[in-house]
């Protein structure tokens, strides 16, 4: 078993405009998992970078609005929506509200800096 404590995880700037806190990765859990789990925060006015994975990804909105765009298409996101993102998707996230933007991004196989290429 793993377990980790939110108050006990390095938050790190991610290069995206956002801060992450990386849950579960292969390198920090002790069972073998193939994906990772982190948790971005993005501020008002704020968006990531356009880039793409070679992993496939699903995002969950924990607290605020915004709008994810996704291969030149955009949708309006809240809490306690979700969006898959196919392999090779073009996409970023804008945080449209006034809060902060939080969410969940789950990547399989997991996330390196190798799958990801930005855009911009």
């Amino acid at each position: 078993m793993t377990l980790l404590r939110n108050s006990e995880i390095q938050t790190v700037e991610g290069y995206e405009g956002t801060t992450v806190k990386q849950y579960f990765h292969p390198h920090n859990t002790l069972n073998g998992i193939s994906y990772s789990i982190a948790h971005f925060s993005l501020e008002s006015n704020k968006e990531t970078k356009l880039h793409k994975l070679t992993s496939s990804e699903i995002y969950y909105i924990l607290e605020g609005n915004g709008t994810f765009v996704m291969d030149k298409e955009e949708f309006e996101i809240k809490k306690d929506d979700s969006v898959y993102v196919s392999p090779n998707a073009e996409q970023k996230i804008k945080n449209t509200g006034s809060e902060l933007l939080k969410f969940l991004c789950i990547v399989e196989p997991a996330w390196t800096q190798d799958c990801e290429k930005i855009l911009e």
